[in-house]
């Protein structure tokens, strides 16, 4: 069975007749009449009493129409949804996102909303190395990643964005009083960095934008626990230190610490794609990423 054939089989009915049926259609009325057959051939059924001047459907035509009509309109709404899919206007994207800052997120989401439904956006929070491995293994569409990651074979690494760095110094400290810090300034004061095997992409980029400065490596500091643990611990203790730390969920406005911005470079957030062409789902996150409207 064809879904030509029960379209004319339903012209036919809604007609009267073939040769208007075949005017409908826009093709020849033996046309018609040889695919009709063919179908009543192939159900074994007779679906019209074929008089010298009328047309008209048997029971069992009767019977299927009904039927005859839902396959079309399923047909049609699959084509539609197919159309969608290739566009981008509907479908899933399966993303791995990074944590904070949450404007970022959420400016995302809402550029990838959709008011139907049509398009999803399922959220896989997993660590930044398991969500390359779920990207590689095609559990993903799209993955953020912070730092300098290494990226596996067949993936691809496209820059997102750029957060800015902030030192946490005491406010009793000198270097408060600076508008801006720049990390020269803070080579005599113990850095307080979060451990490498606790967030290998962050601890990387800070040890590298160390070296890149040119300056004195800063004494290391006390242990990194939390980023509020943290500030407690500068704010209280006798002896000075430091800490570097990215926006997550807006800075913190913690007594006794000075929260400033540090000059240079920032954090990179990259978007981790596989190799090749992008599909309808990649093509439309990429479309929403911030500032993609501005990019050339």
């Amino acid at each position: 069975m064809e879904l030509r054939q029960l379209k004319y089989f339903v012209a036919v009915a809604e007609q009267g007749g073939f040769g208007r049926a075949a005017d409908r259609l826009g093709i020849v009325q033996s046309a018609v009449s040889t695919q009709v057959r063919r179908l009543e051939r192939q159900l074994g059924l007779v679906l019209f009493d074929r008089g010298a001047r009328h047309t008209v459907l048997t029971a069992q035509g009767e019977a299927l129409l009904p039927q005859a009509r839902t396959v079309l309109e399923a047909a049609d709404r699959t084509r539609a949804l197919a159309a969608e899919l290739a566009g981008g206007s509907a479908g899933l994207l399966r993303l791995g996102p990074v944590r904070g800052p949450g404007e970022r997120t959420n400016l995302l989401l809402h550029r990838l909303a959709d008011a139907t439904g049509a398009f999803r956006v399922a959220l896989r929070h997993v660590p930044a190395a398991e969500r390359l491995r779920l990207l590689r293994d095609g559990e993903l569409d799209a993955a953020f990643v912070r730092g300098e990651p290494v990226a596996p074979p067949g993936i691809s690494l496209l820059e997102a964005w750029q957060d800015p760095l902030y030192a946490a110094v005491p406010t009793g400290h000198p270097l408060a009083a600076r508008p801006v810090l720049a990390l020269p300034d803070l080579a005599e004061l113990p850095l307080r960095l979060v451990e490498r095997p606790a967030n290998p992409p962050f601890h990387d980029l800070v040890t590298g934008l160390l070296r890149a400065a040119g300056s004195r490596q800063p004494p290391p500091g006390p242990r990194f626990t939390t980023l509020p643990e943290t500030l407690a611990a500068i704010a209280s203790a006798a002896e000075p230190s430091w800490t570097l730390f990215y926006e997550v969920t807006g800075l913190p406005d913690f007594p006794g610490v000075a929260v400033r911005p540090l000059a240079g470079p920032g954090l990179t957030t990259w978007l981790a794609v596989p190799e090749g062409p992008p599909g309808p789902a990649l093509r439309r996150l990429l479309a929403a990423l911030p500032g993609a409207d501005t990019q050339g």
